[in-house]
């Protein structure tokens, strides 16, 4: 995998350990293009025939993300996901299904320049952002899932 030299780079710089199961759950991450939990790099190890605990997982992606090699993202499902950045859009944004997990990624010239402009009016040197849009993917909208509004409502409306 070209990209696990990087990380194994980044280890050895700081000082810390080059481990097999290190360079395992750098591999699962790296080769995949899809924003991954720990349960599913866990499977994905199992799959492979390795059993690696969770606690190995969790804090090899812990060196992952501190090297910038993989960013964490957090979309509310009250877990982490993982995302390796090479090979993705530069910049991109998440559109997130709130009933079927799945996320999209977007690339919106648009956004970039709204960041830029909001910035330049405030003073303000951005050097990255975030968005995320939740919502219904066209599948779960096809198979007739439905919005469901959570939250405070406007107390007008419901006088």
């Amino acid at each position: 995998m070209p990209f696990v030299h990087l990380f194994r780079r980044y280890l050895r710089d700081q000082g810390l350990p080059v481990t097999q199961q290190r360079e395992l759950i750098a591999e699962v991450v790296f080769a995949s293009s899809d924003h991954l939990s720990v349960e599913e790099i866990e499977e994905q190890l199992r799959a492979r025939g390795e059993r690696i605990g969770k606690a190995t997982i969790y804090r090899t992606l812990e060196m992952l993300v501190k090297s910038g090699l993989v960013a964490e993202h957090d979309f509310g499902e009250g877990f982490k996901r993982y995302e390796h950045l090479f090979g993705q859009m530069p910049v991109h944004e998440h559109l997130i299904c709130t009933e079927c997990g799945k996320v999209t990624e977007i690339q919106s010239p648009e956004l970039v320049r709204v960041q830029e402009e909001v910035a330049s009016r405030h003073g303000f040197q951005a050097a990255r952002h975030r968005l995320e849009i939740y919502g219904l993917c066209a599948a779960c909208q096809a198979a007739g899932r439905k919005l469901e509004w959570e939250g405070l409502t406007c107390p007008i409306e419901t006088l």
